[in-house]
């Protein structure tokens, strides 16, 4: 997600970082460095200016120079700037039992509006209400099929009519029907086309006008740039929308109608699609996405996921032993397992604080091998080396090793892996949010690596700079594990 606009900023930062000294003249010259990644970032050009101005004000004044760690404060105030121009965003949707409230969805083909009435279905059912679908597209009739087919696999109500000439009387008619079933918010799924026309226009008005939904959201395509932009000025003009939610962000977006359109319309993204599964919906939080763009993670979008996976039994089992200090090589093993569904250990990591590497060397990972390896070698240990890691030394590696079929080193490797993304998974299933908080704070300095191969593409500390071989990593480790045995025995 925003690739070029994270490797942009991230370049702007790591020349700042390389200067002896922050003066107004190389602060001016990381800042240019900054807007150009949010122009090539497809960022609307008004929108850039504003922003680079308050980031300017901020930076060049006695804030950043004569702070006691200047790049620090460079990146909170780029942060905070952020924050302020994707928000304020009240996600709540208006639900009440039994009320059959409507939410009327409006876009433009292919932005994915059907399939998003299906992920706002599921997301309304995860917090116990009972949603209805209306199928009002009659200019495709595929969308009206598609509606179906995704009522059928959430088991929700979908009404259609078929021959139907008129929307705004199968919106009527399907608002009623959805009050016989009980249902307590209703979806209108409206038409769309390719681009938009006055015939459009005075359709959704007309429907707008007959069932006056309580909200109207525009469901926009992430990766159309400025298109994104100019469509939600005319869709809000003509209906006055009270959220948009922005689809394909799981793609090869640039940001730059995330970041505009909220500036340009004034309309907050509401929710964000990040995936083709139905659960693959987001409540938008600017934070969040600020730091996602930062690369400084997303622990609460961590914990959410996290969450889906665990119920309410094995999480308040895990934090009983959690509270009791005991999170073992055994329970990350099950988490791990948990997390083998189709991009969503990438995901996962992707979102923790400093691992913005890692999912870049996982997508081309095998990842069902790898979670085999790993459940091979913790099946392989004892009960006290999975509860106690570091009890594991060179003899002990190499007998792990012969039972599971791997090389010492990739033992290492897997306790390294353990031993900086256990904690991650131990906040994100567990505790308060102030421990959340609180633990964040501490990884936030945490380096990125391979967690299948915690040691591929990272350098040597010694003067030659090479990467360590697979023997060079058992050779340092034995010379590591005679070191702790002669202090232990000192």
């Amino acid at each position: 997600m925003f690739q070029s606009l994270q490797e942009g900023l991230q370049t702007a930062f790591q020349v700042l970082r390389g200067k002896g000294k922050l003066t107004e003249s190389n602060m001016r010259e990381g800042l240019a460095m900054v807007e150009k990644s949010m122009v090539e970032a497809d960022v609307n050009v008004d929108v850039v200016r504003k922003f680079m101005a308050d980031v300017s004000e901020a930076a060049i004044g006695r804030r950043v120079i004569h702070s006691l760690r200047p790049n620090e404060e460079l990146v909170k105030i780029v942060y905070e700037q952020l924050v302020d121009l994707l928000g304020p965003v009240d996600n709540s949707i208006p639900l009440k039992r039994g009320a059959a409230s409507s939410i009327m969805m409006c876009g433009l083909q292919g932005a994915g509006k059907t399939t998003t009435c299906g992920k706002l279905s599921q997301l309304i059912k995860e917090q116990g209400f009972k949603p209805f679908l209306i199928a009002a597209d009659l200019q495709r009739p595929a969308a009206i099929e598609q509606l179906h087919v995704l009522g059928r696999q959430l088991g929700v109500g979908v009404f259609s009519k078929e021959g139907a000439q008129d929307p705004v009387a199968v919106c009527q008619e399907g608002i009623a029907a959805a009050r016989a079933a009980g249902a307590d918010i209703v979806i209108l799924d409206t038409a769309g086309r390719l681009a938009i026309d006055l015939e459009l226009m005075e359709q959704l008005k007309r429907i707008d006008k007959a069932v006056q939904p309580q909200q109207v959201y525009l469901v926009v395509d992430g990766m159309t740039g400025q298109d994104a932009v100019n469509s939600a000025k005319a869709f809000n003009e003509a209906l006055s929308l009270d959220g948009i939610i922005m689809t394909k962000l799981d793609g090869d977006a640039r940001g730059g109608a995330l970041l505009s359109v909220k500036a340009v319309t004034q309309v907050p993204i509401k929710f964000i699609g990040t995936g083709e599964h139905l659960d693959a919906l987001e409540p938008f939080r600017p934070e969040g996405m600020a730091s996602r763009i930062l690369e400084m993670g997303d622990i609460l979008e961590v914990a959410r996921e996290a969450h889906k996976l665990i119920d309410e039994k094995e999480r308040l089992a895990m934090e009983e032993r959690m509270s009791k200090g005991v999170f073992s090589l055994g329970d990350f093993r099950d988490m791990m397992q948990k997390l083998r569904k189709p991009g969503l250990m990438t995901k996962m990591v992707s979102l923790m604080p400093g691992m913005g590497e890692f999912s870049k060397m996982m997508a081309n990972a095998d990842s069902e091998k790898e979670m085999r390896r790993l459940t091979g070698i913790v099946d392989s240990m004892t009960p006290s080396e999975r509860k106690n890691p570091k009890v594991i030394d060179s003899a002990r590696r190499n007998r792990i090793a012969k039972g599971c079929g791997c090389q010492p080193s990739q033992i290492s490797d897997l306790i390294k892996q353990f031993e900086m993304i256990g904690p991650m998974l131990q906040m994100a299933t567990s505790g308060s949010m102030a421990d959340k908080m609180k633990m964040l704070g501490q990884m936030q300095g945490m380096m990125s690596r391979n967690p299948f191969n915690p040691t591929e593409g990272v350098k040597l500390k010694g003067s030659t700079g090479k990467r360590l071989t697979p023997k060079e990593r058992e050779k340092l480790q034995r010379e590591r594990d005679r070191a702790l045995r002669k202090k232990k025995r000192n």
